[in-house]
């Protein structure tokens, strides 16, 4: 890449799939719109990766729109963190739509196509703006961005199952709330410093932090991204949207939207409010200590009773999502570490997984477990993909799953109390309790008879070799660490040291 065209990168990998969108809708036919988004969606992985191994060698970089100096500008700045979960982004986004030629023509009308692929592309564009930017009041016309076309998106799912249309308003409905609600939080600290630079608000944040609107500016920031998010017990919302989308869509908001929340998090208590307000003034830890632990313990136990299974995978995302709070909650830099890297090992373990039950839904016409029985004997590689999935979900060795585990387990050890114990043994309970689950699948899977009339067949090759292109990816990274695991290392260094 030429040193003029990657002085431009901040904002090319947010601005090519932003003004895609537009042109993405006037495209017509069944093939057109999806290359278009897919070469996009690849453009802005490519400039992802550059970023990062740029931000890894020479320290993060500052990217003023129009020139304009801040804080009376906008600015982009791409940090270890924000770099890390761009790739994310990105590149779950180019696996999905890799996989998604023929899934799409099944699920969606041809006549809806282009409209269909410029909402995804918003969305795209919206989560890797919220990544990229360094503007309060940029997050949240980002966040909206993302939100409005997510709706969109998981209408779409009508076309079989008109609850899509419901479990859309339902989030509307949640995720109004939760962007009302940061808002707030940034017209609040807008109020108190004058800026909504966020290095700047940082700067400030010393001398104005037990004042009353910065108390209030943090309750609502954290609880409206903890609605974003589907903190427990905000996630209401999660498994109607995961279950009803379309395929796709459910794959690519499991493996990034609320990974790019927990990006948010992330950033506002360590960037903006800091490590001794947020944990030393206020009580962050004793808050979402007990949620993460009542996340992954119930919803891991109301997966194992769901006959859906895009449910099943959706509750134990909200699960998951409790490993990752719980990280941030311990309030040290293995802590959230963990954080960080789970982020990266979930994106690419859920991806698969609904990517392969997407497999199955397109040869079955169906995810109810009832109408799944014996689909491993009919469907062999699909199947077996998820049993591997499945393992890395439990948490086996070779797998992301254990290494997220094994760093937590360590962090919360760390602790060398009482509650650091308590904490090591829920972990484990939680992970029997995923056993259980991914076992329910294999024995209808394998062990029980296939319904009559069903036929055996794989899905289309283009959709069954991104499927296992995850799993391959899976093993990979639970193998080799020393990619996902130095940079979530070197983002919790830098976000524990300031960002000054």
């Amino acid at each position: 890449m030429t040193a003029s065209l990657f002085s431009q990168a901040p904002i090319l990998a947010v601005l090519i799939p932003l003004l895609g969108a537009p042109v993405c809708g006037l495209l017509r036919g069944g093939i057109f719109p999806w290359l278009f988004t897919t070469v996009l969606s690849l453009l802005s992985f490519w400039f992802s990766i550059e970023l990062l191994l740029h931000v890894n060698a020479n320290g993060p970089i500052s990217y003023e729109l129009g020139g304009w100096a801040p804080p009376w500008g906008i600015e982009y700045v791409i940090d270890p963190l924000s770099a890390f979960v761009m790739l994310v982004v990105s590149g779950i986004s180019s696996g999905v739509l890799l996989y998604a030629r023929e899934s799409i023509q099944r699920e969606v009308a041809p006549s809806r196509h282009g409209l269909f692929f410029a909402a995804y592309l918003l969305a795209l564009a919206g989560m890797m703006g919220i990544t990229a930017t360094g503007d309060a009041f940029n997050i949240f016309v980002f966040l909206e961005i993302t939100s409005l076309s997510s709706y969109v998106l998981i209408s779409m799912g009508e076309k079989y199952d008109r609850r899509a249309l419901s479990a859309a308003f339902q989030y509307l409905i949640l995720g109004t709330i939760g962007a009302t609600f940061i808002l707030i939080g940034v017209g609040l600290l807008y109020l108190m410093t004058g800026t909504l630079n966020i290095a700047d608000i940082a700067r400030q944040f010393d001398t104005i932090e037990d004042t009353r609107p910065i108390r209030a500016a943090v309750g609502f920031l954290v609880v409206g991204i903890a609605i974003k998010l589907a903190m427990f017990p905000f996630h209401s919302w999660l498994p109607n949207a995961y279950a009803y989308a379309p395929t796709i869509i459910t794959a690519f908001f499991a493996g990034t939207a609320t990974k790019v929340s927990v990006y948010l998090l992330i950033r506002f208590i360590f960037t903006i409010f800091g490590w001794d307000f947020s944990f030393g003034n206020l009580p962050l830890s004793d808050l979402l200590i007990p949620f993460a632990v009542i996340a992954f313990i119930s919803m891991s136990i109301v997966a194992v009773f769901q006959d859906n299974l895009k449910k099943l995978l959706a509750f134990s995302s909200v699960a998951q999502l409790g490993y990752m709070t719980l990280g941030i909650a311990l309030a040290s830099e293995s802590g959230l570490t963990t954080s960080i890297v789970h982020i990266f090992n979930h994106a690419i373990v859920k991806t698969g997984l609904f990517l392969t039950v997407g497999a199955m839904f397109f040869m079955n016409g169906s995810v109810l477990l009832s109408d799944l029985a014996g689909v491993g004997k009919r469907m062999p590689l699909t199947t077996f993909a998820f049993v591997l999935g499945g393992l890395a979900l439990i948490g086996v060795p070779l797998t992301p799953g254990f290494i997220s585990k094994w760093y937590l387990i360590q962090a919360v050890l760390e602790r060398g109390d009482m509650l650091g114990y308590a904490l090591a043994v829920t972990l484990l309970i939680s992970s029997l309790i995923a056993v259980i689950y991914v076992w329910r699948v294999v024995e209808i899977a394998y062990f029980r008879p296939s319904p009559d009339g069903t036929t055996a067949g794989e899905a289309p090759l283009s959709m069954l070799v991104i499927c296992w292109v995850f799993v391959a990816a899976m093993f990979y990274f639970g193998i080799d660490t020393s990619m996902s695991v130095d940079f979530a290392n070197s983002a919790a260094s830098f976000m524990m040291g300031g960002t000054d």
